[in-house]
């Protein structure tokens, strides 16, 4: 135990000693918190707490496969594999596939990304005729995601005065309406969108209070990353789960909180106290990361704000070169300085470009940088652009496979009952949907009885349905006998997706042929690690639970090029660089218009400038234009208030003379509709438990689908000679690199090797499916 302890700073070390109830750690920035977690973990395992007791949350799959494989590294593969840990979404919808008919779901229901969230809303919009200029989509997802967040179900909006005032000055009074509809047709088609992974686990454990019962007495220690952005429901899920024991650990920092917009809520990490009162605060104020100067510019700049839990954040690092601030007469100079300046780094530091990044308040200002970046021939990349899984011909193909395994995804059904062409068209599809609608049954009941329904089509259009029909009962008939990989290579073959793709030998063409190689290849090697790694029934669900929760960070695959990065602030949280361009801080744009037209909003603005600054390692430089060209026009712009924040002492400002006011600052202190709801915990709380049970939906029964053993319907074993293998024997494997093995097990069938790799960290290896080959 002591040597584990032995490589914690003293912070660290009282940190993950302390295990007797709740406890907060407060981690500034870069001041090792996945350590802290990862260690307290293994702390737990070693005092002999069970790893299937341990319940462990996230914000994405990253950081959660980053703690799992330095938990394996310190305790073993195989303890890491039985904890529960994950994102919020990813353990909840574990959760809710083994309760779903509680809350009336079937286990295969589906989760509708934002894209399929957004087509569904605009669809009732549509329905309702209302004018999509003012009720837009997008705008009405957020009061929607917002609602549930603060789980307020349709009923519970309906009722509420304050409510329904808000969307009457809004101009939107029909909101309580389309979220109901939306809800509605969620549940019809066996679907669940993000949000809904919160709100149903909380009525769950509300309304089922043996199976809340039996996840408390499962989960004796609840440990969450990034508290600071948790919003209402994941706040009173983690409650609910901690008031049997009480033994809760959260881990942020006040500081970093910047997702307010997404539902989070500051509160819940300053009030941490007031809810937990037997609570222990640690504080960890030693940062790793960066030089002096970046982080007492960084101290000086966010003890501005009034909302916070009182830090000393320092570093021991070398004092490091001030802070550079440059001022450009316009956007397009400014993009000339920032790129001049990495050329010039580039070549006293003989740095890769991939040490650079770019950070900017709004997507729209990356044009700028980008043009000034080509010109210069400098390689960049923009993240958390469109992802990977958000093609189009991707989106196309998880469309069948969603249908595939769930009949009722209304959406999935929208968006491929014409793709490939087959002559069914929209009125087709709007008589299809209306007659469901009538008649208060999915889609998919529709084409299988269309003669009972009375859907008025003609005999060629009646047939063009039956085959489409037949084909996906066909896929759905191979779910019990292929694995996920050949079952998609099968869809992408016999549904004309290939021989399309194919067809179009334009670049777009070659690039969609590209994506589609590329899904296919991915799920090749889905089936093929979770085989090596001896798990069983891989089938298409499995594949789709895992897709489906995949975030920005989780599939960017540029990651490791070399190339300057360009990013939004708030999609650069988590990250590190050695050198870190913050651009554009100009009053209106950096504090933004709307969001310092209130306190709280202000102070979210400036921790989001304290998270651009300490990314920062080494090199850290603040830009701002005196004109912006806009909306068609050069406006003029004034210098951010947050640059006056900045102890000068840490800056080198080129003699800048700020001679431009910053205008007047008047809180506004009522504050908007949402600022008000999250500020009545109790009250809300008492709402959701007040609340009566909805009537679960009907839904229609499909045989569930039966995986079978993956290694029935794959190649058979790969290496079949693997007697001569033995501790320490030096293998390169095909994916994982040179690795040296540590331990070999079971039976000549089931051999298992325990393999430490160069880069890849320690694995499991089941031998007959392993693609190595033996080095010495």
């Amino acid at each position: 135990m002591d040597e584990l302890l032995k490589q914690l700073n003293k912070s660290q070390q009282e940190a993950v000693e302390y295990n007797n109830g709740p406890s907060l750690v407060i981690a500034g920035a870069g001041s090792g918190k996945t350590r802290v977690l990862t260690y307290k973990i293994a702390y737990l395992l070693k005092m002999g707490l069970p790893p299937q007791n341990i319940l462990a949350l996230t914000f994405t799959n990253k950081a959660a496969r980053e703690m799992k494989s330095r938990i394996a590294e310190l305790m073993g593969e195989k303890i890491a594999r039985r904890l529960w840990m994950g994102t919020f979404h990813s353990i909840f919808s574990r959760i809710l596939r083994t309760e779903a008919e509680k809350i009336g779901f079937n286990s295969n229901f589906t989760i509708a990304d934002s894209a399929d969230s957004r087509n569904l809303i605009k669809t009732i919009i549509k329905e309702f005729q209302l004018d999509d200029k003012i009720y837009k989509p997008a705008k009405i997802q957020s009061l929607i995601s917002n609602s549930k967040n603060a789980l307020l179900s349709p009923e519970m909006y309906a009722q509420n005065r304050e409510i329904l005032e808000y969307d009457r000055k809004a101009k939107v009074p029909m909101v309580k309406d389309i979220y109901k509809e939306y809800r509605n047709r969620l549940r019809a088609a066996n679907t669940m969108d993000f949000d809904d992974l919160l709100f149903y686990t909380s009525r769950l454990f509300r309304d089922y209070p043996e199976v809340l019962s039996d996840y408390q007495n499962r989960f004796q220690f609840i440990l969450v990353d990034e508290y600071q952005d948790t919003n209402f429901a994941q706040y009173l899920i983690v409650k609910q789960l901690a008031e049997a024991h009480h033994r809760v650990s959260v881990v942020g920092d006040d500081a970093q909180s910047i997702y307010s917009f997404r539902g989070a809520n500051i509160d819940n990490i300053l009030n941490f106290q007031s809810n937990y009162p037997e609570a222990r605060i640690f504080k960890l104020e030693q940062n790793y990361r960066s030089t002096q100067n970046i982080v007492n510019a960084a101290n000086s700049l966010i003890s501005q704000n009034k909302e916070q839990i009182k830090k000393n954040i320092y570093s021991e690092k070398e004092e490091g070169e001030k802070i550079e601030l440059a001022s450009a007469f316009s956007d397009f100079e400014e993009g000339i300085i920032v790129t001049n300046r990495i050329l010039e780094l580039r070549h006293a530091k003989s740095e890769p470009y991939k040490d650079f990044v770019i950070l900017y308040r709004t997507n729209a200002q990356s044009r700028v940088f980008e043009e000034s970046l080509r010109k210069k021939n400098i390689p960049y990349r923009i993240y958390g652009g469109l992802s990977f899984y958000q093609r189009k011909e991707i989106k196309d193909v998880i469309a069948y496979f969603r249908l595939i395994v769930n009949p009722f995804d209304e959406e999935a059904f929208k968006r491929i009952i014409n793709y490939p062409t087959r002559g069914i068209g929209q009125t087709t599809l709007n008589k299809i949907v209306s007659v469901a609608r009538l008649h208060n049954v999915s889609l998919w009941e529709i084409i299988n009885k269309p003669l009972e329904y009375n859907l008025e089509v003609n005999s060629g259009t009646a047939k063009k349905l039956s085959g489409f029909r037949e084909m996906i009962d066909s896929f759905i008939e191979q779910l019990s006998v292929l694995n996920a990989y050949e079952l998609a290579s099968l869809v992408v073959k016999q549904t004309g997706i290939a021989h399309d793709a194919y067809q179009d030998q334009t670049p777009e063409g070659m690039s969609r042929q590209e994506n589609l190689q590329e899904l296919l290849g991915g799920i090749h090697e889905f089936c093929e690690m979770r085989q090596e790694e001896g798990i069983e029934n891989i089938g298409m669900m499995d594949f789709l639970s895992e897709v489906s929760l995949l975030s920005d960070q989780d599939t960017d695959k540029e990651a490791e090029n070399d190339k300057v990065t360009m990013m939004t602030i708030h999609a650069s949280k988590g990250l590190e660089f050695k050198n870190v361009f913050i651009v554009g801080l100009e009053e209106d744009l950096f504090p933004s218009a709307m969001a310092k037209a209130e306190m709280r909003g202000l102070e979210e603005e400036r921790r989001l400038f304290y998270v651009a600054m300490t990314r920062a390692e080494e090199f850290c430089m603040i830009t701002f234009a005196k004109s912006r060209f806009k909306n068609g026009q050069t406006i003029s712009c004034n210098p951010s208030r947050f640059l006056r924040e900045i102890d000068k002492n840490y800056l080198k400002a080129n003699n800048i003379v700020f001679e431009n006011g910053f205008g007047g600052f008047q809180p506004n202190q009522q504050g908007g509709f949402w600022d008000t709801v999250r500020q009545n915990r109790e009250q809300r709380e008492e709402q959701c438990k007040k609340e009566p049970v909805q009537a679960s939906t009907p839904q229609p029964t499909y045989p569930q689908p039966r995986f079978v053993n993956v290694k029935n319907a794959t190649p058979k074993a790969v290496n079949n000679n693997t007697s001569g293998l033995s501790a320490g024997t030096i293998i390169k494997h095909e994916r994982f690199g040179i690795g040296t093995i540590k331990a070999i097990e079971g039976d000549e069938n089931n051999r298992k090797a325990t393999v430490e790799f160069e880069n890849s960290g320690i694995k499991q290896l089941l031998l007959k499916f392993a693609r190595f080959e033996v080095i010495e």
